[in-house]
């Protein structure tokens, strides 16, 4: 792959990015490998010089080890005898440039993709479970949990980010092409847009699931407003929008779908129970809960506008996760697979058995109740699952271990805080991903917004310990919440991602343990 210097020079102008340039007649004009890492650098290399960290000497380890040319918002010295393509914005020319440069593999693929603040992996997840009943299992997948970008198990691996940036994704995407993927469905977050990673790019379909506060803080979105802006402009740039008519900010959402989306491919959905007197547009599918268990979520699915008549997907579902917050993520993924052309039985057999890593795993324990592992991260998603557990389970008492990331996300603590108070009877407050922040502050600064009347308080920092006495000290009819990292094998910590066993793998040498040690003392 490969792309020239003046095809360069023609996207920035197009998009009125290019501020300057420069031409080095002795140096190759085309690009043949695309970088904004100085440390992977190839024979003429296109160097995106980019981030608030960037250092001059980083372009000049990229020129040393081969690159020929840069892209930058100033021109750098240690670029001298470079080509110089000098832009208005860095991060949107890379969009630009390496969707070029991997000769536009969107256009080759049927993307999906979905936002909001609590659903999106589980919705992607389901909706590649479908897909893949149809289409051979040729969805690749982009998510916060792994990314699929083929069927060889070296195809997929670990996500670093919840949306790539812009080079990787382009990456990936040609390489699903190039192993014969149909499909993609990716999660979009808010930092996509905030950060110009998916700048340029259009869907096929687009989902808003819901909004709420979430990722507002120094290094992240300075207010909700801007956070609700950047999840918005995935609707904006779909063909078909999807959007859970539940949603707060209804009407700001449904209007910015509007710009450039014709109303009759929007589509919205909502349970049976909704009622909106102020809603002006009718609503295309609803979702009944039948019947909710330790193992399984049933509900039914029904298309009723006139709109939708047509779409074969009306009838009842399984799920093997609970959560009846899971019957809006499956219903969102059903309406995806139908407009993709599945009809029930393919969409009923493809939902019915997927599960996400670290999303409402549950283990029932003889002696300590129900331990549940989720990914649970701000207040929307914890009063959702507690709520849940509380109405689903008699009540039971809660005990919940949770922690809050360092350097981001501070808008979460109190809304960590809050719903301990409303729901949870006992938490340990403890570490999760603290980065350059002292963790006991963390913990400290969400156990200052309890209410210690209504639920108990114990910090203890080392992750596992916190695991082990909360499972210790349940009870049979007891549920044991663990939030936050799900499946993550790895504790980030002053930039440095240090392993950890992950809490699935922690709960299970818990619950073994103990129900060992259980079963040694009746001996």
């Amino acid at each position: 792959m490969s792309i020239s210097l003046n095809t360069c020079i023609l996207i920035l102008k197009e998009h009125h990015l290019l501020k300057s340039s420069a031409v080095q007649e002795t140096v190759a004009t085309k690009m043949e490998y695309v970088s904004y890492d100085s440390r992977d650098i190839q024979t003429n290399t296109l160097f995106f010089c980019k981030g608030k960290g960037f250092r001059p000497t980083y372009l000049s380890m990229a020129k040393n080890n081969g690159a020929n040319c840069y892209v930058a918002e100033q021109p750098y010295p240690e670029g001298k005898g470079m080509h110089a393509l000098i832009v208005r914005n860095v991060s949107k020319a890379m969009a630009l440039l390496s969707a070029a440069f991997f000769r536009f593999p969107q256009d080759d693929l049927f993307v999906v993709a979905i936002t909001g603040t609590k659903g999106k992996t589980t919705t992607a997840y389901f909706l590649k479970g479908m897909l893949d009943q149809v289409d051979g299992g040729r969805t690749a997948l982009i998510s916060s949990v792994n990314d699929v970008v083929g069927m060889r198990p070296e195809d997929s691996f670990k996500s670093s980010l919840t949306t790539p940036e812009s080079l990787d994704l382009f990456r990936d995407m040609r390489r699903a092409v190039d192993n014969g993927m149909t499909h993609l469905v990716m999660e979009v977050s808010s930092q996509a847009y905030k950060k110009n990673r998916v700048f340029g790019l259009t869907y096929d379909l687009g989902f808003f699931l819901n909004i709420t506060p979430d990722h507002i803080g120094p290094n992240e979105h300075p207010n909700f407003a801007d956070y609700l802006h950047c999840k918005l402009q995935l609707l904006v740039n779909s063909r078909k929008c999807i959007i859970n008519a539940e949603s707060d900010h209804f009407d700001e959402i449904y209007a910015a779908a509007t710009t450039t989306t014709n109303p009759d491919s929007i589509y919205l959905f909502a349970n049976e129970s909704f009622e909106n007197p102020n809603l002006k547009q009718p609503i295309d599918f609803r979702f009944a809960s039948q019947e909710t268990d330790m193992k399984e979520t049933r509900f039914k699915l029904s298309c009723v506008s006139d709109k939708v008549k047509d779409l074969k997907i009306s009838g009842d579902y399984t799920l093997q996760m609970i959560g009846d917050f899971n019957e809006s993520n499956g219903t969102a993924a059903i309406i995806g697979a139908g407009l993709a052309g599945m009809s029930h039985d393919d969409c009923a057999k493809g939902i019915r058995h997927v599960t996400i890593p670290g999303r409402m795993q549950t283990e029932m324990t003889k002696n300590h109740g129900m331990v549940v592992v989720d990914y649970a991260h701000n207040k929307a998603s914890m009063m959702a699952l507690m709520s849940f557990i509380r109405r689903e389970f008699n009540d039971p008492k809660i005990i919940v271990v949770v922690g809050a990331p360092g350097d981001k996300g501070v808008s979460r603590r109190p809304g960590f805080s809050q719903s301990l108070t409303a729901y949870a009877n006992k938490a340990f407050l403890t570490t999760d991903d603290p980065g350059f922040e002292d963790p006991k502050s963390i913990a400290e600064e969400i156990d200052s917004g309890i209410d210690h009347s209504k639920c108990d308080v114990t910090i203890e920092l080392d992750r596992k310990k916190a695991i082990y006495d909360a499972v210790a000290m349940s009870n049979k009819d007891d549920v044991v919440l663990i939030c936050g990292k799900g499946a993550d094998a790895f504790q980030k910590i002053r930039g440095v991602n240090t392993p950890y066993p992950s809490d699935i793998v922690v709960a299970q040498r818990v619950i073994d343990k103990l129900e060992n040690q259980k079963e040694h003392f009746k001996k």
